[in-house]
């Protein structure tokens, strides 16, 4: 019996878990009807806050990328990294995945459905470690030889220009003095 109910108390928080994210789910839904519009795209980041966070166990501890956490200025964001962030859409219901870039700012996936962005979201962050893996990887190859001897050549015809020059103010030096005498 005291097996039983050992078993009992392990499901019982994965069903309690469960139900309060249902009625998060539920009370997300109301709110977005209601006047508060903010504490229910508050409530829905914060679903997908707890469903991102088996993505975010698998992250090595060395690698500091990514900085999760839900902002609550004028408009919440979920954000995922210093240029990554999920917004609620204009309907309040639709999750928006975008990333700043010096291009300005894209759209990386829209969805109603909390799953479709924890996928975009797994992507991005697989996207990110490979890069940060290219730019840390010690087999990066050297810059071609050609920029040195281009270099080179712009500075001799740098010294070119300048003799060519000075002689020239010269030669007019020579020429204004000839014809005062």
């Amino acid at each position: 019996m005291a097996q039983a109910s050992d078993s009992g108390n392990e499901s019982r928080p994965l069903r309690l878990r469960e139900a309060l994210r249902q009625a998060r789910i539920e009370a997300a839904d109301r709110t977005g009807v209601v006047v508060d519009l903010r504490d229910a795209e508050v409530a829905r980041l914060e679903i997908l806050n707890d469903a991102l966070d088996p993505l975010f166990e698998q992250i090595p501890g060395d690698i500091d990328l990514f900085d999760r956490g839900i902002s609550q200025g004028e408009t919440p964001r979920l954000w995922i990294d210093v240029v990554a962030h999920i917004a609620m859409g204009r309907d309040k219901r639709q999750y928006r995945f975008v990333q700043d870039t010096r291009n300005g700012r894209i759209v990386i996936a829209e969805s109603h459905e909390a799953a479709a962005i924890v996928q975009a979201v797994t992507d991005y962050v697989a996207r990110r470690m490979v890069e940060r893996e290219r730019a840390f990887s010690p087999s990066r190859e050297p810059a071609p030889a050609v920029a040195r001897p281009r270099r080179r050549r712009g500075v001799w015809l740098f010294l070119l220009g300048f003799i060519l020059g000075a002689l020239a103010l010269f030669g007019i030096a020579l020429y204004a003095t000839l014809q005062q005498i």
